[in-house]
């Protein structure tokens, strides 16, 4: 155990570097200053992050541009027309009914929320070990407007279909934790680090495995929770600190082969 644990704090300290912000999809919501910009493309950035990385910061940067670089002034004071050019947008299966339905959920909300931090922490309260109450509770919230598209659902993972939730938990590690890396943003208070789980991709999955990890044969909304868990065993107060190393890690060995 001592030298894992030793591993992860090393691998930690490598790829938790202002570094790792320029070639990740997180240097969108990076471009941004006000709170509320930041919530919405650290948002919709993560809910577009699939697939290669600079093609993810690539259409992502395009949302931005269509919003003028103010996405907070764009979802509270935009004009049905300042919508047409949102019909051509497209990431892999993320279409123009998404892109809509995205801002129609964000002009609805931010007219009568401050953050979009309220919108997971009401879900969810000190007691509760880990997000996934604040995960489902939000689902159901982001979808609540009439005519909500079917289609868009698979978009914004929730627990409730087993999923492991990675993008949505990979936007609350954004979101929440706190260091002085200058990474992740730890703009929200409500919800605690301890709470957080970790994002569960391709990569940190393939190295939680060989690590010893991850037993679980399957990869589900369960794997995530038992990875957390044992990331809980070298820091109990931040486990998730550690998709740093795993995520690091796996690019290495990707980049290797």
């Amino acid at each position: 155990m001592r030298g894992l644990a030793k591993i992860l704090e090393e691998k930690y300290e490598e790829f938790n570097h202002i570094d790792f912000i320029e070639a990740d999809p997180i240097s969108i919501p990076h471009l941004l200053t006000k709170k509320q910009d930041v919530e919405i493309m650290a948002f919709w950035t993560s809910m577009l992050a699939w697939g290669q990385r600079k093609t993810i910061i690539n259409k992502a940067r395009l949302l931005l541009d269509l919003m003028d670089g103010a996405p907070h002034d764009f979802m509270l004071n935009h004009a049905e027309t300042d919508l047409k050019p949102f019909l051509d947008f497209k990431h892999r299966t993320f279409n123009a009914t998404d892109t809509l339905y995205f801002i129609a959920f964000f002009r609805d909300y931010y007219s009568k929320h401050v953050s979009l931090e309220t919108a997971f922490s009401e879900h969810l309260s000190d007691e509760d070990e880990h997000v996934g109450k604040a995960l489902a509770g939000f689902h159901e919230r982001f979808f609540s407007l009439e005519d909500a598209p079917q289609r868009t659902r698979k978009h914004v993972a929730t627990p409730i279909r087993k999923s492991t939730c990675k993008r949505i938990n990979m936007f609350l590690r954004w979101m929440v934790r706190k260091d002085n890396s200058g990474v992740d943003f730890g703009l929200w208070n409500a919800i605690s680090t301890n709470q957080l789980l970790c994002p569960l991709d391709v990569h940190v999955d393939r190295v939680g495995r060989r690590l010893g990890l991850i037993t679980r044969k399957q990869t589900d909304w369960q794997t995530v929770l038992e990875l957390t868990s044992n990331l809980k065993k070298y820091d109990a107060n931040d486990p998730v600190k550690y998709d740093f190393s795993l995520f690091g890690m796996g690019i290495l060995e990707k980049a290797k082969r």
